[in-house]
């Protein structure tokens, strides 16, 4: 610790806590301690759920209807972007025609931009996600009609 000039060393893991101060020489002052550890964040209030407003009962679905739409989904985790750069226009639209070879969105998957094929023959009836969104692999991008 004398031939670094050091007068403290401190070092703390998982279950590990180690402290060395070397003793002050005479004429030296104590400097203030700094602390390099990192502080535990506080955590977030929790919000209390708001009461439901009462209003007029509305009945159950008695069954759920089937949904048979067609989906694009993602192939990957990345970035959606429905546009080949900020200043151009979409891919596509809602009611636009797709293709098995239509590009229909670009996802950047670590620096890479990969366009994405509807692979699916149909009409863009949905856009599920907005530009810029993170998303996951097999999330539904679009639905065709």
């Amino acid at each position: 610790m004398k031939k670094s000039e050091l007068s403290e060393f401190a070092i703390e893991e998982e279950n590990f806590k180690l402290k060395i101060k070397r003793g002050l020489e005479e004429g030296q002052q104590q400097a203030p301690a700094i602390s390099y550890l990192p502080q535990p964040m506080a955590a977030p209030a929790a919000v209390p759920a708001a009461s439901p407003m009462p209003g007029p009962a509305t009945p159950a679905p008695s069954a759920p209807a089937a949904d048979n739409s067609q989906y694009i989904t993602s192939p990957m985790v990345g970035t959606f972007y429905a546009a080949p750069s900020p200043d151009s226009p979409a891919f596509i639209q809602v009611g636009d025609q797709v293709q098995e070879d239509t590009v229909v969105c670009i996802i950047e998957a670590m620096k890479i931009m990969n366009e994405i094929l509807s692979e699916e023959k149909g009409s863009i009836a949905e856009i599920l996600v907005e530009d810029g969104q993170p998303i996951e692999f097999g999330q539904k991008l679009f639905r065709l009609a």
